[in-house]
C-alpha cells in the first residue's frame, strides 16, 4: 500500500513541479482570499491537479485541500493538500515554497510529503520509519539546549500579542533566530539545520504532511501545550530536534 500511495504521490510531484515552474517569477494576478492570504492561479491549477491524480487511482479515498475543500470525506484514507505553501514567497520570487502532499488513516497521519520544486529537494516521512531527504536517510540535530538552539518562524504576524509576547521571551532564548522559510523550515528541520521551529495560525492542510516528516527524523511536533496536532487545533505548532529541546520550548511558553 505504502509503495502505491508514494507513486501516486511521485507523479503528482511531477506533474505539480512543471506547472509550477511555468508560473514562477512570470506576471501572474494575485487575490486575496476571504481571510486576506493570497491565492494564485498556479495554487489552484496545482491543486486541481493533484486531486484528478488521486481521484483517478484512489477514487474512495478523500481529499482535503487548501483552495478546493474537501472531497468524500467519510472514508478511512484521506489525501491533504497544500498545493504551494508559501505563497507570499512564491509571488515574490523566493524559492522557499512547498507542496505538501500527507495521508491520513483513520485521521493519523501516516505519509507525509514536502517538496521543493525550485530547489530540488524532497523530504518523504513514513510513520514508524525514517524520513529521508532526497532518497538518503536524514534526521533532525541532537541539540537539548535553548542556548545552543536554531529558531525558525515564517513570520510574527501569525501570533496575536500574546502569542508574541511569548515567542519574543523564547527567541530570547536561543542561540539565534530568523524569520521566513515557510514549509522549507520543518524539513530544514528533518535534516538537522534547524533546531526549532514555532508558529501560529497554521491550518490542518499545512501541518499533516510535517507530522510523519518531523517524527520519522527523530524529532517532535505538537501544539504549544504538548498535544497531538489534529483537526480543529488552535493552530499553535512547536517543532522541535529532540524531546528536551520541545520541552525546554514549552516550559518558556506556557510560563505564567
Amino acid at each position: 500500500m505504502k509503495k502505491l500511495f508514494l507513486s501516486t504521490i511521485e507523479d503528482a510531484l511531477k506533474q505539480s513541479r512543471v506547472t509550477i515552474k511555468g508560473y514562477y517569477r512570470q506576471r501572474i494576478i494575485v487575490e486575496s482570499k476571504a481571510d486576506a492570504s493570497p491565492v494564485t492561479e498556479a495554487d489552484r491549477m496545482v491543486e486541481s491537479q493533484i486531486r484528478h491524480i488521486i481521484s483517478q487511482r484512489h477514487p474512495d479515498h478523500s481529499i482535503i485541500g487548501e483552495e478546493h475543500g474537501t472531497h468524500h470525506n467519510l472514508a478511512d484514507y484521506t489525501w491533504v493538500i497544500d498545493p504551494i505553501d508559501g505563497t507570499k514567497s512564491f509571488i515574490s520570487g523566493m524559492p522557499t515554497f512547498g507542496t505538501l502532499i500527507g495521508i491520513t488513516h483513520h485521521q493519523q497521519p501516516k505519509i507525509g510529503v514536502i517538496d521543493m520544486p525550485m530547489l530540488d529537494e524532497r523530504w518523504i516521512g513514513t510513520i514508524d520509519e525514517n524520513t529521508t531527504f532526497n532518497g538518503e536517510i536524514c534526521s533532525a540535530s541532537n541539540v537539548q539546549q535553548l542556548a545552543q538552539a536554531t529558531l525558525y518562524c515564517t513570520e510574527p504576524s501569525m501570533f496575536n500579542a500574546t502569542q508574541l509576547d511569548k515567542f519574543e521571551q523564547l527567541s530570547d532564548s536561543v542561540y539565534l533566530h530568523r524569520f521566513g522559510g515557510d514549509c522549507y523550515n520543518y524539513g530544514l528541520l528533518a535534516s538537522g539545520q534547524i533546531d526549532l521551529v514555532v508558529e501560529g495560525s497554521l491550518h490542518y492542510y499545512d501541518i499533516m504532511a510535517l507530522i510523519p516528516v518531523i517524527e520519522g527524523a527523530g524529532g517532535v511536533i505538537t501544539d504549544w501545550q504538548g498535544e497531538k496536532l489534529q483537526d480543529g487545533w488552535d493552530g499553535l505548532v512547536i517543532a522541535a530536534a529532540t524531546p528536551e529541546l520541545h520541552q525546554a520550548a514549552l516550559n518558556v511558553l506556557n510560563q505564567c
